[in-house]
């Protein structure tokens, strides 16, 4: 080009072919080696769609069991009698699936709306190894997030996740994307329609955001949420969070969320913390009472006064046996109700199978029964304080089978006074010698009332006091003198 000679005089002064001085001529740099699409091997061709039939079969399959190019040469081979190589097999196969990888839009989230999903994660729960899972809620526009965690994903951790959540924003978005779960969809219906559960209907009616699923089995239609719940563990959660309970992880998670605000993320020129403050504007204002989250049941109490609720039995007073009752349960405890009162509280249980008892709901029949006072399940492992033992020992000995009936009565006065004040009464009336329920009762209302206890004359001075001598012989002679002298007529009286 330089020094005009041809193509042909080049390749022969540089050894080299004639079309490689003509791309040195059309290309200022090589341009590389570009392979041409080769057609289908001849040997092949003939057996094309057998494999994407085979292709096309294997989505409707578990992933782990769908076949590889390997083991379709096998089965060409077995049973159409193909007789060509692994290489041309495996090559068309590559080829098949990268066609048939999807593709995907690049989406812009408008401020005020959100994602919702579910994460699991290990970590030592009150010295113990647990698996929880944990609530995520996304604001894409933002990325701003919540994460809680529970002991397991249920109604009640999904419900108490938003209004959890909801009160974190200060507001409700407007609309909120899901998969599939359980917990807020019964059944797909037809033309992208869900058929709801009860408690996620309340939850909506509520708030009275819009709700989205995304499509069955295609977690990137929430893809946002997707990526905090992975960030929040490996963020969040390693090394593996150690916490007394769920409420100190839940506060650690709480003060990651907020830490992460001030991050800014690629491509962004703003804090996620500023983005949030538009995502905050959009959002709907929160109710004027925050949402009941609670999962509910109606069931009827036992003959042993329990109510069973996810497996464990709950027991309430025993004037409510054999009746119809609304079981709440939420996250931390468990109210059994009746009507609109709260005829019993528990600490929420996450075993299997198990008895959670409140000793004061069967002391009213115990006191019908004192005989089983010692074999009732529910006070095996009632722990009260040593003075109650001595009280009981000293009813007994003094009282014998009516002092235990007694103790009982003591007992049931924890049903309306504290353990402190029934403890304190106890040790006043051994004290003062007044072993005894009424003495004991006496005493807790006199110190509630702040007035003194009769049972103490020496809190009365102006009272006369009493003294009591030993009985003598001599004593009835001077009765007996006074008692002649009165049977003598007197006179003018008739004898």
């Amino acid at each position: 080009m330089v020094e005009g000679k041809s193509e042909r005089e080049v390749a022969r002064y540089f050894g080299v072919h004639r079309q490689t001085v003509k791309k040195m001529c059309q290309y200022a740099i090589p341009p590389g080696y570009r392979r041409r699409s080769a057609p289908a091997s001849p040997k092949l061709a003939a057996f094309i769609g057998i494999i994407d039939a085979i292709l096309e079969a294997d989505k409707t399959v578990h992933p782990k069991q769908r076949h590889t190019a390997a083991r379709i040469l096998e089965r060409l081979r077995d049973e159409h009698g193909f007789t060509g190589g692994y290489t041309i097999v495996r090559n068309y196969v590559y080829k098949t699936k990268v066609r048939q990888k999807e593709m995907f839009m690049p989406l812009a989230h408008l401020p005020g709306h959100a994602q919702v999903d579910f994460g699991e994660a290990d970590g030592y729960i009150g010295g113990k190894l647990m698996r929880f899972h944990y609530f995520c809620l996304d604001l894409p526009h933002s990325d701003g997030c919540f994460v809680k965690a529970y002991p397991t994903e249920d109604t009640e951790s999904f419900l108490d996740g938003h209004v959890a959540a909801f009160a974190f924003l200060g507001g409700v978005p407007q609309s909120i994307l899901y998969d599939n779960t359980k917990l807020a969809v019964v059944k797909i219906l037809g033309g992208g329609k869900r058929k709801r559960t009860k408690a996620f209907s309340e939850l909506q009616s509520h708030y009275l955001f819009e709700d989205k699923f995304g499509r069955p089995g295609c977690g990137n239609d929430k893809g946002n949420v997707e990526g905090m719940i992975g960030f929040s563990r490996r963020y969040f959660m390693v090394p593996l969070p150690v916490a007394d309970n769920f409420d100190a992880l839940n506060a650690k998670l709480l003060d990651g969320c907020i830490k992460r605000q001030q991050a800014k993320l690629r491509g962004q020129t703003e804090t996620i913390a500023e983005r949030m403050k538009r995502d905050t504007a959009a959002l709907m204002a929160l109710p004027a009472v925050a949402f009941d989250a609670c999962h509910k049941i109606s069931t009827r109490v036992s003959s042993l006064s329990l109510v069973r609720y996810r497996t464990n039995d709950y027991s309430v007073p025993i004037q409510y046996g054999h009746r119809e009752v609304l079981v709440k349960g939420y996250v931390d405890h468990v109210d059994i109700c009746l009507g609109t009162d709260i005829i019993a509280r528990h600490k929420r249980s996450y075993g299997r199978e198990e008895f959670i008892y409140n000793p004061l709901h069967y002391l009213a029949l115990l006191e019908q029964k004192p005989r089983a006072f010692d074999q009732a399940a529910p006070l095996q492992d009632w722990v009260l304080p040593e003075v109650f033992d001595h009280l009981r020992r000293l009813l007994e000995a003094r009282m014998e089978r009516r002092g235990r009936k007694e103790y009982i009565q003591v007992l049931r006065l924890l049903e309306n006074f504290t353990q402190m004040q029934v403890e304190h009464a106890i040790k006043q009336a051994i004290g003062l010698g007044v072993v005894g329920f009424d003495a004991i009762k006496h005493l807790i209302l006199c110190a509630i009332e702040r007035r003194p206890a009769k049972l103490n004359l020496a809190l009365y001075p102006y009272l006369p006091s009493a003294n009591v001598e030993t009985t003598e012989p001599r004593a009835y002679l001077s009765l007996l003198q006074i008692s002649r002298v009165g049977q003598q007529p007197v006179m003018g009286e008739s004898l």
